[in-house]
């Protein structure tokens, strides 16, 4: 396993804004030398004039980590780049959409699903038979989250992607630690990214959304997402966690607890009486959430004004049952 940064090559997704950013500049410091791909090219290039600054030793790729070509001539490079494949491995990049999952079109689950989880799948399968033919300690470290652990009506295909990347990632826990290559599955809730202009990146052909998506509502996303956690922050943890070997990184103070009620869950939905009990705590929850941050100030202030995590205005067959009133 790593405990030593220094020296070691780390490849990041989506490495160039947001979560993958702060990794970059967080292990970067600690001594690594890192690959950042990411799919827009003015985010590249803001990143690298921070690193040139800092003259830290950052290569950068353009890369669409859905496209599996693509991915394996990013390896190439950094073989030719650094004489040999990734110690390190973070699977970073994500994208989002918001609104009623019966509304969701082929295309919302084939973007969605195809970044946040058949990029991982692309970045293991590429990667991992690298790692272990090189021969030496390694890492990869996967950024899901909390969603992955319960269903969530208004961004189903995103939970349900994570959901799955919490699963692999445990697959790989488990077969990967006779090559001496660890894994940890990092779950945040909200992190202050540029998630909010995911749509930006959507591929024309799946541009075909069920969802509510324009100008006011990824305004509305800036805003919510400026209450998450801070990149520097996630990854700092990220870090600790990897020294730790976890599994699960649950960057909150009591991970525990936030769990419980997960696993709760499960087992009230496995019998009639756990059906009513958890039909009054999902009850309870929704009532205090929508106190807590529904409030002036709140991250979810001016939800509802800009028909976020609603359908799209046309289809008319979804029941608006969503959102802060």
């Amino acid at each position: 396993m790593v405990k030593d940064f220094k020296g070691k090559i780390l490849f990041i997704t989506g490495g160039a804004s947001g979560a993958g950013f702060g990794q970059a500049k967080v292990f970067s410091e600690a001594g690594c030398r890192v690959v950042i791909a990411d799919i827009r090219q003015d985010h590249l290039d803001e990143a690298m004039e921070y690193f040139k600054e800092k003259k830290a030793d950052v290569h950068a790729i353009k890369l669409d980590i859905t496209d599996r070509e693509a991915y394996a001539a990013a390896a190439d490079e950094v073989d030719e780049v650094y004489g040999s494949p990734p110690q390190m491995l973070f699977n970073t990049a994500g994208v989002n959409a918001f609104g009623p999952v019966e509304a969701s079109t082929y295309e919302d689950y084939d973007w969605v699903m195809g970044v946040c989880l058949g990029g991982v799948v692309n970045g293991m399968v590429t990667f991992v038979p690298r790692m272990i033919q090189a021969g030496k300690p390694g890492y990869i470290a996967t950024t899901s989250s909390m969603g992955g652990f319960m269903g969530q009506s208004g961004c189903a295909p995103y939970s349900a992607a994570k959901a799955a990347v919490n699963n692999l990632m445990e697959s790989y826990y488990q077969s990967l630690k006779p090559y001496n290559i660890g894994v940890s599955c990092l779950c945040p809730g909200g992190i202050k990214s540029n998630i909010a202009e995911a749509s930006f990146t959507r591929p024309k052909n799946l541009e075909n959304t069920g969802y509510l998506i324009n100008e006011k509502t990824i305004e509305f996303m800036r805003h919510h997402y400026s209450f998450g956690i801070a990149p520097i922050e996630l990854a700092e943890i990220l870090k600790k966690g990897i020294e730790n070997e976890q599994l699960y990184i649950i960057p909150y103070p009591d991970p525990e607890e936030m769990l419980r009620f997960n696993l709760e869950r499960v087992i009230n939905y496995a019998t009639p009486e756990g059906m009513k009990r958890q039909e009054e705590l999902m009850k309870k929850r929704r009532e205090e959430m929508q106190q807590r941050m529904g409030g002036d100030d709140g991250p979810m202030k001016g939800a509802a004004e800009a028909g976020w995590g609603k359908a799209r205005e046309d289809i008319t067959w979804v029941k608006d049952t969503r959102g802060f009133r």
